[in-house]
């Protein structure tokens, strides 16, 4: 898997010959300069594809880390790269000034069917792009049961 997304992302902490361990570390830091993403943009977008994201930012910020289960097949564990690629390319398309860098598939995931079945769209993408980013997705997906505005109220204190 990390020599399918290195390509893609750096990974950090490669032995001496360019090995990794059980688990690896995709590096993202890059991007909050480059397109305003944060690692929690693509943990919730991880969710459109239909995973649950990896360890966030530990142990070292602005990263994710994976280990993939032994039980996973490989097929699945392939769909997990195809995503992770394709969350790349719409991070590139907000680079390249395709996509906004503020209102964008990213920083709007996820996108459960509450938001997307909604009589209000104000995206500048399709609502079919949202839910459906990889086309395999159309036969087989596991639909967030969250919004976007979530994630943010996880980080908050409240007293009781």
């Amino acid at each position: 898997m990390a020599k399918r997304l290195e390509k893609h992302y750096p990974v950090l902490f490669r032995g001496v010959n360019g090995t990794i361990a059980h688990e690896f570390i995709i590096d993202l830091r890059g991007f909050k300069n480059t397109a305003g993403i944060e690692p929690e943009d693509v943990a919730k977008r991880l969710m459109d594809y239909g995973f649950y994201a990896p360890t966030m930012s530990w142990p070292v910020p602005g990263t994710l880390m994976i280990e993939p289960t032994e039980s996973e097949s490989k097929a699945e564990l392939e769909r997990f790269c195809d995503a992770l690629i394709s969350i790349r390319e719409e991070i590139a398309e907000i680079e390249n000034g395709k996509a906004d860098i503020h209102n964008n598939v990213l920083k709007g995931a996820p996108h459960p069917p509450s938001v997307l079945m909604g009589d209000a769209w104000t995206k500048p993408y399709s609502r079919e792009y949202a839910a459906f980013p990889a086309s395999w997705l159309r036969t087989a997906k596991f639909w967030p049961t969250t919004g976007p505005e979530s994630a943010s109220s996880n980080h908050k204190i409240h007293k009781t």
